[in-house]
């Protein structure tokens, strides 16, 4: 043990003595908590580090770990004196996690995260991280971060967390586990207060399965209708309320899964919207399935916000993750598209019918969960959002506040988006929390059924859908929780992924059971809503829902939450 060590001990035994004679003070249990502080830095803003050295700055005293024993560790195992003391506050399951996290290899190139690194959500992801790591001068340590990552993803193993030690552009890098302590206590706060929440769900929608009357026949199952698909590939919106909102056209294509079996009524409509990064095949198998059972579903791609825009982002032939104009031009797709059956049908000799556009159902999800809500007249409350944007963008957990945020910078805030013949949601994951606040959902008065992931961790179930659920005061509305689903759960496998949002951390993927789950609880939904037929009615109780679910992704079905509001106060 150098000098320097012996001096740093004799300093923290000090600091022992003197927080031991404080009254109801654990310093084992706080020392074990700041041993823990430092895995969420190396685990979660771990790929933000440093160079030579880690300092680690607590109260008055200083400590630090060489970047080579982090290496050596995690290539071979083996743990130096100077390691070994903070290894020891971990589990082996933990041990075997953050050696597999230092060299776990993102599949970005330097193009791509340079990018992604320069748009606001990125920088707003930097700022935050900087609060935590910075350079050991505290200088420059936004642009130090920036480069680093920047760099390790040229580096010849790719952009790892090592790698990313390596690279940052200063001989050392500083960890403040004052503030990490802090973000800890933030996260488990939330943790906490979700899972509280989450079973109280549970447990408010307990309710024996009935094996006879309600369990029936399967609503997973295709119908008896056959039905086609076609591409409208030309569609062009001049309209003089496109250009009156945004100020320029828009070209986008749609794909319509209608009935080819003749019908002597009017065929229903139903929209579905895609979420941000995706495309309208995320969900082509759900669009399948309820042609099958008779209606016509249309399904647009949003330009400005699928998977082409990320694409073109990361090739650097975009300027950000979206347009913030697509909070304007997403609903406004929609009711062009039903403008223009309206005075077209369907352009395809093959369909034998007419439509019903007097009473249209819409299911979104995520961004789509947006859309939809807006469509059916959900107003922003844009003051409630400038003030969650300025005070709680660099501090929130919640990651799609930073898409929210986006809105703020539309021209026309006076744009009404409500189209009446919207007159059902499914929202699935939706956003728009703050953009909407209590007031906005209140102005929803159609059918409602919010679907919600309890491990989502893009729009965190808490603040995304539990609460919004709450403030809706439509009279018809159901609540429904996946528990242990994401945020992707219930989307297509072939459906295009999140490139960079994958490697910030969206969880598992796609999953049958949630694809299984959606076509039942759907087809239930908009039957009731948008066919008008009673008989659906207990498809859509807490006793159905236990008849589907399954294990790992238990399904919860509630049309209502009697949980007092406090317990829905997490920092959204």
């Amino acid at each position: 043990m150098t000098v320097a060590d012996r001096s740093s001990l004799a300093n923290l035994q000090t600091v022992r003595k003197t927080v031991m004679r404080r009254p109801y003070f654990n310093f084992r249990r706080y020392s074990r908590l700041l041993s823990v502080a430092l895995a969420v830095a190396l685990l979660q803003a771990g790929p933000m580090l440093a160079a030579e050295r880690i300092f680690l700055s607590f109260l008055f005293l200083e400590r630090s770990i060489p970047i080579r024993d982090l290496e050596l560790y995690a290539k071979e195992g083996r743990k130096s004196k100077a390691l070994a003391p903070y290894l020891g506050y971990f589990t082996p399951e933990q041990q075997t996690q953050l050696r597999a996290s230092l060299q776990e290899r993102l599949p970005l190139n330097s193009v791509a995260i340079a990018q992604f690194l320069y748009t606001p959500v990125g920088e707003a992801l930097l700022n935050r991280v900087q609060q935590v790591v910075r350079t050991k001068s505290g200088q420059g340590s936004f642009f130090a971060l920036r480069s680093a990552f920047i760099l390790a993803a040229k580096d010849p193993e790719g952009l790892t967390a090592l790698s990313v030690l390596r690279n940052f552009p200063n001989a050392g890098v500083q960890v403040d586990v004052d503030t990490a302590l802090e973000l800890l206590n933030q996260v488990q706060t939330a943790v906490k207060t979700t899972n509280a929440t989450v079973n109280a769900v549970i447990q408010q929608s307990k309710a024996d399965p009935q094996a006879d009357s309600l369990a029936g026949w399967s609503l997973s199952q295709s119908g008896l209708y056959d039905w086609e698909r076609i591409t409208l590939d030309n569609l062009k919106d001049e309209s003089e309320k496109r250009m009156k909102y945004t100020g320029k056209a828009r070209d986008f294509a749609a794909d319509l899964y209608f009935p080819t079996t003749a019908s002597e009524t009017p065929y229903p409509v139903l929209v579905i919207s895609h979420g941000f990064n995706s495309d309208r095949t995320t969900y082509a198998y759900l669009a399948k399935h309820l042609a099958s059972h008779g209606y016509v579903v249309i399904m647009p791609e949003h330009p400005g916000s699928n998977g082409q825009q990320i694409f073109d982002l990361l090739q650097g032939r975009a300027q950000d993750v979206t347009d913030p104009t697509e909070f304007i031009d997403r609903p406004l797709d929609v009711s062009y598209l039903l403008d223009q059956l309206a005075q077209t049908s369907i352009p395809d000799p093959r369909f034998k019918g007419s439509l019903n556009l007097e009473q249209v159902g819409i299911l979104g999800h995520s961004y789509g969960g947006y859309t939809a809500f807006a469509l059916a007249g959900a107003k922003p409350n844009y003051p409630q959002l400038q003030q969650a944007c300025q005070t709680g963008l660099e501090s929130s957990l919640n990651i799609s506040l930073a898409l929210q945020c986006q809105a703020l910078q539309t021209a026309d805030k006076t744009v009404d988006l409500k189209d009446s013949r919207i007159q059902s949601v499914v929202a699935i994951s939706p956003i728009g929390s703050n953009l909407f606040g209590e007031s906005g959902y209140q102005a929803v008065q159609v059918p409602v059924m919010i679907v919600g992931g309890s491990a989502d961790t893009i729009a965190p179930v808490l603040p995304e859908q539990i609460q919004p659920f709450q403030w809706l005061t439509t009279p018809e509305k159901r609540l429904v929780l996946i528990n242990n689903g994401n945020h992707n759960s219930t989307i297509n496998t072939s459906a295009s992924s999140p490139d960079v949002f994958s490697a910030l951390g969206t969880g598992n993927g796609p999953s049958p059971l949630g694809r299984y789950y959606t076509k039942a609880l759907s087809t239930a939904f908009f039957g009731r809503y948008v066919q008008g037929q009673e008989q659906f009615t207990p498809f859509l109780s807490s006793s159905y829902a236990a008849n589907l679910s399954r294990e790992p992704l238990t399904l919860h079905l509630t049309p209502t939450l009697t949980f007092p509001a406090a317990q829905t106060s997490q920092d959204s």
